[in-house]
This record gives C-alpha cells, sequence and structure tokens, in this order.
C-alpha cells in the first residue's frame, strides 16, 4: 500500500483527561487510504532530540482529516502535547497492516473488540468502520478512572461492557474474563474477535480464540525504530519465523502468534 510524506496541520488539539490528548490533522492522502489498524510515524520536532520519529495508530480518519490519540509518557509525547493548533507535524502513513473488515451484512456474526489501555485508539476507527454490524466493545483498566472512550464507542452505535481489577465500575477482573463469560453464555457466539491492548491481554485473547475456534486479529504494541521495516528492531515470533511489527503488522492473526 502506498504511504505518504506530509506536512500537517493541527486542526484541533484537545487533552482529554489526565495526561491523554486526542489530536486531529489535516492529512488528506493518509485519510483517504487509511485502514483500521494502521498507522503514523510522527516527527515531532525538527531537531536531532529526540532523533526518531514515534509511531501512533490512526484513531479516525474521513474527508481530509485523520485523528490520534495519544498519553504523555516521555519527550516525544511531552513535545506533542504542546504543539497548537495551526503548527505542522511531519508525518508518514498509512503504515502496516490492518485490520481485514467487510462491510456487515444482516446476517453477519457480532464482532468483538477487546481493548485494555491504549489499546482503544485503533479499535474507535475499527467500530466506526464496522458501524451497524451491532458490534460489542469490552474495555479493560484497572480502575474507572483509567477507563477510555466508552463514550466513543457507544456513539459509533456499539454494546459496551467494561472490566475493570478492582471491580470500581462493571465487572470485576480481567477483560479477558469477561470475554470468556461473554462466549460461554447462551445464545449465538459472537465472532470475529479483534483486540489490541497490553501483551499479557492478547495472550489471554489468543489461548481463548483459539480454544474455541474463534477467528481473531492481534494489533500488537512493539517499540519501533524506523518504522518502516528496515531496523529489525519490532521483530515478533510468529509459527512462519519472525516478523516485523511496523511491516507485517501491526495486526496479526492470533492463531499465528507464537509467544
Amino acid at each position: 500500500m502506498k504511504n505518504f510524506q506530509l506536512q500537517a496541520k493541527i486542526l484541533a488539539q484537545t487533552r482529554i483527561k489526565d495526561n491523554y490528548w486526542r489530536c486531529e490533522l489535516s492529512a488528506p492522502q493518509i485519510a483517504k487510504n487509511a485502514l483500521a489498524g494502521q498507522f503514523i510515524n510522527i516527527r515531532v520536532n525538527d531537531g536531532l532530540d529526540p532523533l526518531l520519529r514515534r509511531p501512533l495508530s490512526i484513531h479516525g480518519a474521513g474527508g481530509s482529516k485523520i485523528k490520534i490519540f495519544y498519553k504523555v509518557v516521555g519527550k516525544a509525547t511531552e513535545i506533542l502535547a504542546q504543539k497548537k493548533v495551526g503548527a505542522t507535524l511531519d508525518i508518514l502513513g498509512p503504515l502496516g497492516r490492518g485490520f481485514t473488515y467487510s462491510q456487515p451484512a444482516a446476517r453477519s456474526p457480532q464482532p468483538i473488540l477487546v481493548a485494555g489501555g491504549m489499546g482503544v485508539a485503533p479499535l474507535i476507527f475499527l467500530a466506526e468502520k464496522l458501524r451497524g454490524a451491532k458490534t460489542i466493545v469490552l474495555i479493560g483498566a484497572k480502575t474507572k478512572d483509567q477507563l477510555l472512550c466508552a463514550r466513543e464507542f457507544k456513539k459509533s452505535g456499539c454494546a459496551v461492557k467494561i472490566a475493570t481489577d478492582d471491580g470500581s465500575s462493571g465487572f470485576k477482573g480481567r477483560v479477558s474474563d469477561l470475554l470468556k463469560n461473554l462466549l460461554s453464555a447462551p445464545g449465538p457466539r459472537p465472532q470475529p474477535i479483534y483486540a489490541c491492548g497490553p501483551k499479557p491481554m492478547l495472550r489471554a485473547v489468543t489461548d481463548i480464540a483459539n480454544a474455541r475456534g474463534i477467528p481473531a486479529q492481534l494489533s500488537l504494541e512493539e517499540h519501533m525504530s524506523c518504522g518502516i521495516g528496515a531496523c529489525l528492531g519490532c521483530v515478533v515470533r510468529t509459527k512462519d519465523g519472525l516478523k516485523r511489527v511496523c511491516k507485517e503488522g501491526p495486526v496479526f492473526l492470533a492463531k499465528d502468534l507464537t509467544w
């Protein structure tokens, strides 16, 4: 798939809560070509510190605009959060392999989206693409104060279920346990599964999906350097050998991964 390097103007920069931000960029070529699950690579300033671009999932795309959702966790994202509306960012994208999906038909199985922490970022875009599919979204967090994007998923027509480690909202326990309960309930079994989040969560989702023969696609979170497959710094093990998260991923079939 073709990618583009653009000087993207910041159209909106909104602090959602705490250290979480949503940014809207003018990027017509990327917006036109982006698939849910792909990402962009951002240079946050013109200097050499930080030297490397930062990969961020495409949170939404439409018309001439794309959105990103990020958390301030280090110097690069701190610089990004200080950027004002009207400033420009050097971005490269869309990059990577996104989710495979199709427009829902009347009798299509209900898809399940499983999000842990910042895993909500690419799944919001996917939920928009699956609008009308009666999508079920499971969101996991340590506490209710750390829950992200539940309102946005509901706006996309999704049925949202919550899991918190401390039981402060929704199901008490891990979101993977909530997934088990959902799949064990009487009635038609929802599928396929799309997931993004911390590695332990994705490993649990893999075990659950494989044990039940349910197709699952996982968006992996790995540290990236180049973002274009050259440096081999983000490889993961699969049944077919080592694969690059930035090139062959970030989305992989659960059945192909070895943990």
